[in-house]
């Protein structure tokens, strides 16, 4: 179990720190802009698994390693980062799967594993995120009680939070697209969604 004096500090902790605006958090507001909140659980589903895993390798140490490897990293950067970007063109043009047609009959399906491994990418390919988790991580485990049963505990805490917060943007996105579509302004929310998901994309691959 988890000293519940720690746990008071970790929860508010965390949910401060996934609420603050992200490259996660900005993809899933452009998601629930332009595939719905529904389809947009298919990249938190993702996303939450990439953030699982570098939570884990934080938590065990391997993140220090990785990040004095950032080859590791380069890969996973300049890809995901240039796929980002190109749909976001891609959007900004009201062009490719993702971009809202003008009409609902258009609509087209993103494929699930698309939405995966974009937030899985998203949130793996970051190493502002493992450089957190291994800062955040070490000092709420106790090295008095088993490091596994701690891991999943937390992890567990912050996944939900995560999710918690995901949702929150993806929502906060449906609702300006609902608002935006209603006066007919569908371009102009397909070139806001396609100029954050070009940022996003930028984020990634630069930062």
């Amino acid at each position: 179990m988890i000293n519940l004096s720690l746990l008071s500090v970790f929860v508010p902790t965390f949910f401060m720190v996934s609420l603050t605006p992200g490259m996660c958090m900005t993809l899933s507001m452009v998601l629930g802009m332009t595939v719905g909140v529904r389809r947009a659980l298919w990249m938190m589903l993702g996303e939450l698994a990439g953030v699982g895993l570098v939570a884990v390798a934080a938590g065990a140490g391997v993140a220090t390693l990785m990040l004095r490897e950032p080859a590791l990293f380069a890969v996973f950067k300049w890809l995901g980062g240039a796929y980002l970007a190109y749909l976001g063109v891609q959007m900004w043009r009201s062009r490719g799967r993702m971009a809202i047609p003008s009409e609902p009959r258009e609509r087209r399906d993103v494929s699930r594993w698309q939405l995966l491994s974009q937030g899985f990418v998203t949130a793996v390919a970051n190493p502002k995120g493992w450089a957190f988790f291994i800062a955040l991580l070490p000092p709420f485990l106790d090295a008095d009680l088993p490091l596994a049963v701690q891991l999943l505990w937390l992890v567990g805490i912050i996944l939900s939070i995560e999710l918690c917060c995901l949702l929150l943007y993806a929502t906060g996105g449906r609702t300006a697209s609902h608002l935006l579509s209603r006066s007919g302004n569908v371009r102009l929310l397909n070139r806001i969604a396609g100029t954050l998901m070009i940022g996003v994309g930028a984020w990634l691959a630069l930062g």
